[in-house]
């Protein structure tokens, strides 16, 4: 048998396959607790902020967040700000990806589909702009990051936020939090 063009996965000179080659490395204690540190200050609620929004916003489609860790705006992130530069847009809810992808109902109804699929039906008394605003985030975070493992969240700009919220409101939002 010939593995040249596996050579990633087969190891000839021991003469084994490699199975968890693709897996992620191992976190010392250490470095847990460095991480859990910095977890416990981006997770701390800053309520008290009475600032402008246009201290932080630069593209001006921001809202305020409540939280410290949310205020970011789509120009402060290279990837984000990348895609946007890409077609010429102050904003990335300006983008034709991001309207596409994140605001267009049909699009989304796909994406309901597939997520019914993996997650059975949604519960009785949720809102359908619930759920679409909820797919919408995913397809955004997807759309700007890839494929992202498990548990592994990112920010949201507030732009994307507010334009998301804005063509699928609720009385009430639960905003960003860390997995469990």
């Amino acid at each position: 048998m010939d593995f040249s063009d596996d050579s990633e996965i087969y190891d000839e000179e021991v003469n084994e396959i490699r199975p968890y080659m693709y897996e992620p490395r191992a976190v010392s204690q250490e470095e847990q607790s460095v991480s859990d540190s910095d977890s416990e200050f981006e997770d701390s609620s800053d309520d008290s902020f009475n600032g402008n929004v246009d201290e932080w916003c630069e593209c001006g489609c921001c809202i305020h967040m409540p939280t410290a860790h949310e205020r970011k705006c789509c120009q402060s992130t290279n990837i984000v700000d990348g895609k946007a530069e890409s077609e010429g847009v102050p904003c990335i809810t300006l983008h034709e990806g991001f309207q596409v992808n994140c605001l267009n109902i049909h699009v989304l109804e796909t994406s309901y589909y597939e997520f019914i699929h993996n997650n059975g039906p949604r519960e009785e008394n949720q809102e359908i702009h619930e759920l679409y605003r909820y797919l919408a985030y995913r397809r955004f975070t997807r759309w700007v990051y890839g494929l992202l493992p498990r548990k592994c969240r990112r920010v949201i700009p507030a732009c994307a936020v507010n334009a998301i919220r804005e063509q699928f409101p609720s009385e009430e939002y639960s905003g960003f939090r860390y997995p469990q």
